[in-house]
Formats: C-alpha cells, structure tokens, sequence
C-alpha cells in the first residue's frame, strides 16, 4: 500500500518477466527440438557399415577329405563334397525359411530340422516345403594347392573341381 492508502497499479516489470521467461522457455524448447534434428541427421547421414567376413573361405589341402565324403562348416555354413566326378560346395542354408541344414550321414541326405526339407548330396530337394534346391557355390584350387569356395558367386549346378 502507498502512504495515501490506495493501493499501487501493478509493476509492468512482473509482466515483462512473465512475458520474458515463457518467451526464454519456448525458444529453448525449439533449440532442444532443432538439436534433437540435427543430432538424429547427422546419424542418418553417416555411413552405416556392417563389417562381414569375407565370401571367400578356404577350406584346405584336398587330402584331407575322403572319398565320397561331406564336410560340413557350420562357421561359414556350407558343404564340401568330395564324390568320383570332383569336389564341389553347397549351401548350408535351407532355401525355405534360411535355417541351418545337418548332414544325416546315416541316412545320406541334407536335413532341414526347421521344416523338414531333404536334399540329395547334391542339393537337390526331395521332399518338403522348400521352394529350391541349395545352391552351388564356385569352388576352385588356389596357387598354393587349397579348395577355395567363393560363397557370394552362385554357380549352376554339376560343375565339379576335378583334382
């Protein structure tokens, strides 16, 4: 209250502060949004690399594989098979839903556990609900005297690595 005892209008000063810190609060929220934008570009502009290993697997010395044999490499997930026309490689990956595939020796085919797809020893499918047979994969003898398997180079099928 003044002296007069009539009470004083209110401060123009309480309003512009009013006014200044929901001004303040606004602007800092566009700065948070526009930061968040930047920040969320910047990640979708910068390369997203995903390091794999490379297609091209060794698979080692000839001799060491038998005679109508097949060795499975479930790293790399493919087959090497050694028959009497020469050696060749499969997939490991079942063409149906791209689960694992097991060699059943005791029965002499490739297995799906997933579906219940069966190929041949050389990959041609049997029975179940694959929609392909596994696919061939180039296979050649390196200058040192390896079986070379190149996984990303899908070659027709019956065409053997004679050594």
């Amino acid at each position: 209250m003044a002296e007069d005892g009539k009470s004083e209008p209110a401060q123009p000063e309480q309003e512009v502060n009013r006014r200044a810190f929901f001004t303040r609060l606004g602007l800092g929220s566009l700065g948070l949004a526009a930061a968040g934008t930047l920040s969320f570009s910047y990640q979708y502009m910068s390369p997203n690399v995903l390091y794999e290993p490379s297609p091209i697997v060794n698979a080692g010395n000839p001799s060491k594989y038998a005679m109508n044999s097949v060795t499975e490499d479930r790293v790399t997930a493919i087959y090497l098979i050694r028959v009497q026309e020469g050696f060749f490689s499969l997939s490991a990956i079942c063409t149906h839903l791209g689960c694992m595939t097991a060699w059943r020796p005791d029965l002499g085919i490739i297995a799906c556990p997933c579906h219940g797809s069966r190929f041949t020893r050389y990959g041609i499918k049997i029975a179940g609900p694959a929609p392909r047979p596994l696919p061939w994969y180039r296979t050649w003898l390196s200058d040192d005297g390896d079986i070379m398997v190149d996984r990303a180079t899908v070659i027709p099928p019956m065409q053997f690595l004679r050594i």
